[in-house]
């Protein structure tokens, strides 16, 4: 999810600056990062005082304190509710019935779930990405991004079908000249990690 708040900076284009923490060495459960995050994961980010966690919530906050970098619909747009549906879908949809798959949960009732079941949530994505280039009208936002995102990962560890519609949609926004300078400068930090080992 730190890769997901990773390329939304570099799609804003504003200067940042990243703190790397070390979970393996339990840098995320420390007192001073659980004062920020107190459930102790990332990304989190800070922007003139205000904290904002979970992946989905920076980039939308992001969006709408940088609005030079055009990646949401104007609040007066009609394309904010399908912005604000596909935004949300990925966190409250795609990654729960991706956790059933990867940890082969036992299937519950999909009536009593807020997300349904893995087909449903499949075969809804599926014919929505069928009809559109993008999720919120005729240009890329944060929605694509955070969807994007997600189904990239999905696939990458075979819990989301590789279907051609998922796969020409990931290509399609994986390359965005921001998702490779995030992709860069996260190979970077990686190695950055391996050399302290």
């Amino acid at each position: 999810r730190a890769s997901t708040a990773l390329w939304m900076l570099e799609e804003i284009g504003a200067p940042y600056e990243l703190k790397l923490l070390r979970m393996k060495k339990g840098e995320h459960k420390s007192p001073d990062y659980l004062a920020i995050n107190p459930m102790g994961k990332v990304p989190a980010i800070q922007h003139h005082g205000v904290t904002v966690t979970e992946s989905s919530a920076i980039c939308a906050y992001l969006a709408d304190a940088f609005p030079h970098a055009n990646l949401a619909p104007a609040l007066t747009d009609p394309n904010r509710g399908a912005y604000y549906r596909w935004m949300f879908f990925a966190p409250s949809c795609i990654e729960p019935v991706m956790a059933e798959k990867a940890f082969k949960r036992p299937p519950v009732s999909p009536q009593s779930l807020g997300y349904g079941d893995f087909d449903s949530v499949m075969t809804t994505l599926s014919a929505a990405l069928s009809d559109m280039e993008y999720v919120a009208g005729d240009r890329f936002t944060a929605a694509d991004l955070v969807l994007g995102a997600t189904l990239n990962f999905g696939m990458m560890f075979d819990v989301i079908p590789k279907r051609d519609v998922f796969i020409s949609y990931t290509q399609r926004l994986t390359a965005r000249d921001a998702y490779k300078r995030s992709r860069e400068r996260e190979n970077e930090l990686a190695a950055q990690i391996e050399g302290e080992i």
